[in-house]
């Protein structure tokens, strides 16, 4: 494998740190935990169900996977360990805040003071994730570390509570030199939140916008490529959204620009019933298995090198926390 020893060289795992070359192929974005009440009765808690479909996605060829599933919204640091140890799968944990549809009216999330939304985070990524959401403060940490920043906003517009987690998340980020991957609804958005991140000293090159594959807009994510952010097409296989051959299109079109190191490459399958073992589609197999096979033919194995193994390892490396840039002032 190349070589992708981004800043400060290494990644936080579930089972600790490790040189961010050794990632090999990463899916950059999926859930191996998650509930939520906008995605009633879609629970992915069953962890037998989940060892199955980690381990098929393991035996496709998967080496690491960017597990997304923040604060609030039934984060299991166990199982996240579980699957480390029993599937081999690399897996990197999430701290951070979603947007607003995932958090009830009366949870916490919507009433913390951003020193709060901070020093969780921060905790998650420098101690360990708490077992239960931070919903009881003083119970004790679970050992795994997070090695990533979950932020989001809405449709067409960042709300007052998002953008205050937005601002505890760059916090976050500025303490630990982790990456911000920031869910776009429906790919929107997406310049605002790096606009925001960016006044609060987060670098453009440790932000990676997911789902802009929802917006298959080549001109916003060239502009995006261009101040450095990371691209991350994470429907891959959602065929209700686009046929994959317009996704193939897009990651050719911001190839041909210059841009191809800017691209990640996940499967976002945060509902149960886009895993096989819960008798759903397309599974962890799709990305190897069916996607990858198509991009290789289009694009030659460099280039699948580069968005599978150097792009996600050089976003995930945690940057030297000395070299973060101090916010603007307001």
């Amino acid at each position: 494998m190349a070589s992708a020893a981004g800043p400060g060289g290494r990644v936080m795992t579930v089972t600790g740190p490790r040189a961010a070359a050794s990632l090999g192929v990463t899916d950059a974005h999926d859930h191996l935990s998650i509930r939520s009440p906008a995605l009633p009765g879609q629970e992915i808690d069953d962890l037998d169900r989940i060892l199955v479909e980690a381990a098929d996605g393991r035996a496709s060829g998967l080496a690491a996977l960017v597990e997304l599933t923040p604060i609030g919204l039934g984060r299991r640091p166990d199982h996240l360990r579980a699957v480390a140890e029993r599937t081999g799968l690399t897996v990197i944990g999430a701290t951070g805040y979603h947007r607003d549809a995932h958090y009830p009216a009366g949870h916490w999330v919507h009433d913390a003071p951003i020193e709060t939304l901070a020093d969780r985070a921060i905790a998650d990524l420098l101690e360990g994730m708490h077992p239960d959401d931070w919903n009881d403060p003083d119970r004790g940490l679970d050992p795994a570390r997070a090695g990533v920043i979950k932020a989001g906003a809405s449709y067409q517009r960042i709300s007052r509570g998002e953008a205050r987690r937005l601002e505890a998340i760059a916090a976050a980020a500025r303490a630990s030199g982790a990456a911000i991957i920031a869910h776009t609804e429906v790919g929107t958005c997406g310049a605002d939140i790096v606009d925001r991140l960016e006044r609060d000293g987060v670098p453009t090159s440790r932000i990676a916008l997911a789902h802009l594959d929802r917006n298959p807009d080549p001109e916003v994510h060239l502009e995006l490529a261009a101040r450095g952010v990371t691209l991350e097409y994470d429907t891959v296989g959602r065929i209700k959204y686009r046929p994959d051959s317009d996704l193939l299109d897009l990651i050719e079109t911001v190839a041909a620009a210059g841009h191809l190191d800017r691209i990640a490459l996940g499967l976002d399958l945060g509902t149960h019933d886009y895993y096989r073992s819960y008798d759903g589609g397309p599974g962890l197999r799709y990305l190897m298995e069916t996607f990858v096979p198509r991009l290789r033919r289009r694009l030659g194995d460099a280039a699948v090198q580069t968005i599978l193994v150097d792009a996600p390892a050089r976003l995930l490396a945690l940057a030297p926390v000395a070299a973060a840039v101090p916010p603007e002032p307001r």
